[in-house]
């Protein structure tokens, strides 16, 4: 192995520094899209028994989503038995439903416990779902410090939702 095969290799995201810097509403975004009563304005694609399924707001790549337990916990290891089951379920059925309608060939899967490990929303866990396609990575954050997003999200949102509301 050469010496500089050790190095560390470093992944900038610039487009996130406003989200992750911007000063708490106090609230918690989760529970208050819940409240709203407007899932579409939401983005809530499918409420479960015990989680729900909400897109990103500030996505990393086309139909990034995340899983959410309704209860609001700061880890994975405060959750139930019943709500890893069905959290886990739920991501196997989203990752399918993205495979169908936006042709993903692969998947991002995983979550952040702790404002040190880079959790922007460190008080109510919740699991990303980010899909991915072979060459997705271009010049742009490199370059132009702008990320791609090849859809609008309540376009995305309308393609997805009859098939999350099908989930039994």
């Amino acid at each position: 192995m050469k010496p500089q095969d050790n190095k560390v290799k470093h992944l900038f995201s610039p487009w996130r520094m406003e989200y992750v810097s911007s000063p708490s509403s106090g609230g918690d975004i989760f529970l208050d899209a819940l409240e709203s009563g407007n899932d579409r304005k939401t983005l809530i694609l499918y409420r479960a028994k015990l989680s729900f399924i909400i897109m990103n707001l500030y996505p990393y790549n086309n139909g990034h989503l995340m899983v959410v337990p309704y209860r609001k916990v700061n880890s994975m290891v405060n959750l139930t038995e019943n709500e890893l089951n069905e959290i886990m379920k739920l991501s196997q059925n989203s990752m399918a439903i993205i495979e169908d309608k936006l042709n993903a060939d692969g998947f991002n899967f995983g979550l952040n416990i702790g404002r040190c490990s880079g959790a922007g929303i460190d008080n109510h866990v919740h699991f990303h779902i980010v899909p991915r396609w072979n060459g997705d990575n271009n010049f742009m954050p490199a370059i132009g410090n702008t990320k791609v997003i090849v859809q609008g999200l309540l376009d995305t949102y309308d393609m997805l939702y009859s098939s999350f509301q099908k989930i039994s």
